[in-house]
């Protein structure tokens, strides 16, 4: 019993803290937007390069958290889960 307890205990704790980051942006076709791409390439000082790639703009919503993106009209889309993805904001 103390063990399926301490289950849900961990299970709404690990729920809570998701909920906490989770964002409720939603992309429509042609929004610009950063993808978080934290391999970046080797020989170049890792602290001084941005985890953020961009901007990407949308193509299509596969479903509810996959999204077809393109950097450039001349690259491949790329599929990205929809945590990986923040709002680009031009000035």
């Amino acid at each position: 019993m103390h063990n399926f307890a301490r289950q849900r205990v961990n299970l709404a704790t690990k729920k809570t803290r998701y909920d906490a980051r989770a964002t409720g942006h939603r992309f429509n076709e042609g929004d610009k937007m950063w993808l978080w791409n934290p391999t970046r390439p080797k020989g170049l000082y890792l602290k001084l390069q941005p985890p953020w790639d961009g901007p990407h703009t949308v193509l299509n919503m596969l479903n509810d958290v996959v999204v077809r993106i393109r950097k450039s009209l001349n690259s491949k889309p790329k599929f990205a889960h929809y945590d990986r993805l923040a709002p680009y904001y031009d000035h």
